[in-house]
């Protein structure tokens, strides 16, 4: 027995609504040196034995070592 929707019953939704949208994924390079000149506001931060490029203003400068 095949089951069909009654007219007007299906809702659509916009694709991506209501979600954020996805950003890259983080570089991981075995130098960094380079990747803090990429932009003026990246910082270079150690946290759990790991070396992290980060950036607030533009997240996609973002980049970890180890």
């Amino acid at each position: 027995m095949w089951l069909t929707p009654v007219q007007g019953s299906v809702t659509r939704r916009a694709p991506n609504s209501g979600r954020k949208p996805r950003q890259p994924p983080m570089k991981v390079r075995s130098s960094l040196k380079s990747l803090k000149g990429r932009h003026r506001d990246c910082k270079v931060v150690r946290r759990k034995g790991r070396t992290y490029v980060i950036n607030k203003t533009d997240p996609r400068f973002k980049a970890k070592q180890g």
